[in-house]
């Protein structure tokens, strides 16, 4: 509105109200009738005001909205994003020169290394800082003598130009080839028209040539900020991956991120992280060792695993951190995304495939992505964790890869009422399934017997006069075949009140005795304690498969004394996040490893365990032999009887003596039993016997009528002997 003074009223000034478009058009015409109400809306100045204020207010929520909404825009934001990595770009770019020209990474090195009290590496990084300043005032001190030799460089060439030309155009006249003025002439002409096209070139490129290098500083300030820049969170974009690249930046912030106080200060004061060994790529994932600040303990940071996870956009079970060499040494494996949610893959022997067992069983593959075999022959397995975890599923593993082997025997007992192993049946001499006391009773009378067949077995070895079983030994049929016992919620057996005490000692004995004899017992329990195992039975297992576990107590149990201290924790794995990974020892020349268990499920819906059986089974009658599972639970398998020496060469030899060189491979095709007979040996088998094989002329000769006399002789004794 506007004010004019009035000079007949006084002081007071008059009001003169603006036109507005509303008021133009709600102008009253003349012949319009309107209601009393109607007439005050028209006529009130509040009215009109309020309608004014009414219009702004939308215009307001208007210009509002399409802002928000333009702001909001994912073009937006990408542009935004684009131009603070541009920036962020060119900040790197100062940091780096700055960095250069005060050498500043020297700085911050021999900072970190005062900060903990380190003087040695304090003196070499002093002595390589002295080195490159001294390095870097030689090239200053040179610069002028190679700006000078530059010229001379370029004047020198231009003379020798010059009497190159001269010299052509002299041979030229005196050679009648031409004259000297056209060939001065013509380098002249040459020269002429190099200078011309470099003038005419030279507008149109110096009027493009900043517009290039802008694009080209732009670009490469970009690509500089991709690399080493951070874009905010609230930039980022839907179509942006949320993944970031492990190297010592990135940890260091994740540790950071845990507001751990020592770390936070010590990153405050601009200290970098000792890395003793660089984030570099390891298998499925990457591996870096760092020394944490003092005050600061590896487990500490293992216990906050979730929380780390988060700062390296992973998910928990991706991200390992252990305790190293020392209490203060962090030893961190960070999965690439996703790379373990496929878990250990499928089982490598599902659909064909056979094992032996005395180079170990398929069982899973380590976080790196290897495989790893579990070693079997003169070990025992003890396997544990908390309910639902993976033991009973590592120990079918386990008892599947030796049902692929068709010398080896298979004992299941379940003190339970269990599913897991009922499809091994048919391929078992023993299975017992069920927590009756009957049941029980049953499983105490197998290890009876099985504590009976490590006796036998010792005699045998002791005939054999080898200390333990071998793999060809084991093929001759010789009854030291491998058997691998499996004792499934073993601490259900050990704790029963009547039959609990007997069991947990024939365990220990089986544990401590079995091993060279071919018997590889699996003790599989939830948490072994001093009351549920016997500790005996913990000490003398090789093999240690711990999954999630919550105590220390258990943890050593299944890794062995002190593992819990040396850093060695399946108390870190979490329960359910973890299912089916497990700290395992014995298995490699590592003091453990985390191992991600293959799986087999026996569902009737899903059954992958019964064709694995079934071609054990027809391995196994493919040999020749009988499957144990024909054999009524209780009946010891007999040995089977030593085959006779003196009958068998009574079987192959002649009329006519032979050497002995000869004979050993006539022995041989008749029974496998005597693979890897030599001459020599079969002389001392035969001395053994009493018959002595004599010497004519260097060469051994075995007479089939000696042979024949001495087994006259003792089938007489053997008679004898019966009567």
């Amino acid at each position: 509105m506007s004010t004019d003074t009035n000079p007949g009223a006084g002081e007071l000034a008059t009001v003169h109200h603006l036109p507005v478009g509303s008021d133009r058009g709600a102008a009253i015409e003349p012949d319009e009738i309107l209601t009393p109400e109607e007439y005050a809306a028209r006529t009130s100045q509040k009215a009109r005001a309020l309608a004014r204020y009414e219009g702004y207010r939308r215009d307001v929520v208007v210009v509002a909205t399409a802002a928000r909404k333009a702001a909001t825009h994912e073009k937006t934001k990408a542009a935004i994003n684009h131009g603070l990595t541009m920036i962020q770009g060119l900040d790197s770019w100062r940091g780096r020169a700055w960095d250069a020209s005060t050498m500043g990474v020297y700085r911050r090195q021999i900072k970190a290394a005062e900060a903990t009290g380190d003087q040695a590496l304090v003196a070499e990084w002093l002595e390589r800082k002295a080195r490159v300043q001294d390095a870097r005032h030689r090239r200053l001190m040179d610069l002028p003598k190679l700006l000078v030799g530059l010229v001379k460089a370029g004047v020198v060439g231009l003379a020798a130009l010059v009497v190159i030309v001269l010299l052509i155009g002299l041979l030229v006249q005196l050679s009648g080839a031409g004259e000297f003025t056209r060939v001065v002439g013509g380098v002249m002409d040459a020269l002429r028209f190099i200078f011309t096209a470099i003038a005419w070139a030279w507008t149109p490129l110096a009027l493009v040539a900043p517009y290039v290098i802008s694009v080209g500083v732009v670009l490469a300030a970009w690509r500089e900020g991709q690399q080493r820049g951070k874009v905010p969170g609230w930039l980022a974009t839907s179509t942006e991956d949320s993944d970031v690249a492990i190297d010592e930046t990135t940890i260091a912030q994740a540790l950071a991120a845990l507001r751990i106080p020592q770390i936070t200060n010590y990153l405050k004061e601009g200290l970098p992280m000792q890395y003793l060994t660089p984030a570099r790529r390891d298998g499925r994932g990457t591996h870096a060792v760092l020394r944490l600040p003092a005050g600061v303990t590896a487990e500490k940071v293992a216990r906050r695993r979730a929380d780390l996870a988060t700062g390296l956009h992973r998910l928990s079970k991706e991200v390992w951190p252990t305790t190293g060499s020392e209490a203060g040494i962090l030893d961190l494996w960070v999965a690439d995304k996703g790379a373990l949610s496929e878990g250990a893959g499928p089982y490598p022997l599902l659909e064909d495939g056979a094992v032996d067992v005395f180079k170990g069983v398929p069982f899973g593959r380590t976080l790196r992505g290897e495989p790893m075999m579990a070693p079997l022959l003169e070990r025992n397995t003890i396997c544990g964790g908390m309910p639902g975890q993976g033991k009973s599923s590592a120990a079918r593993v386990i008892m599947a890869g030796a049902a692929l082997d068709p010398t080896a025997e298979l004992r299941i007992w379940v003190p339970d009422a269990n599913y897991d192993f009922e499809v091994f049946a048919p391929r078992c001499s023993r299975y017992v399934m069920g927590a009756e006391d009957e049941k029980i009773s049953q499983i105490l009378a197998d290890l009876r017997e099985l504590h009976a067949e490590v006796q036998r077995r010792g005699d045998l070895l002791v005939k054999h006069e080898i200390p333990a079983v071998t793999r060809d030994l084991a093929s001759k049929n010789a009854g030291l075949h491998p058997i691998f016992c499996l004792l499934e919620e073993a601490h259900v057996a050990i704790q029963h009140k009547k039959y609990g005490e007997e069991i947990g000692q024939l365990l220990v004995d089986i544990v401590r005795l079995g091993r060279k004899r071919a018997i590889h017992l699996i003790v599989s329990t939830q948490a072994p304690t001093k009351d549920s195992m016997p500790r005996d039975v913990t000490r003398n297992c090789s093999n240690g498969i711990a999954f999630a576990v919550g105590d220390h107590v258990a943890n050593d149990a299944l890794l062995g004394q002190g593992a819990y201290a040396a850093g060695h924790r399946a108390t870190e794995l979490i329960p359910g996040t973890d299912k089916g990974t497990a700290v395992v020892k014995g298995f490699s020349g590592e003091r453990s490893e985390i191992v991600q268990v293959y799986f087999l499920d026996v569902a009737k819906d899903n059954d992958q365990v019964t064709p694995i059986i079934e071609r054990g089974l027809a391995a196994i009658a493919k040999c020749g032999r009988v499957p144990w599972s024909t054999r009524e639970s209780g009946e010891l398998e007999a040995p089977p009887a030593p085959r006779n020496l003196l009958e068998d060469l009574d079987e192959v030899l002649g009329d006519e003596p032979v050497p002995a060189a000869k004979v050993a491979p006539l022995l041989i095709a008749l029974s496998t039993e005597y693979s890897g007979l030599t001459g020599k040996q079969l002389c001392a088998d035969l001395a053994a016997v009493g018959v002595k094989v004599p010497s004519s002329q260097n060469r051994y000769l075995v007479d089939p009528v000696t042979i024949r006399d001495a087994l006259a002789g003792q089938a007489t004794a053997e008679l004898d002997d019966e009567s």
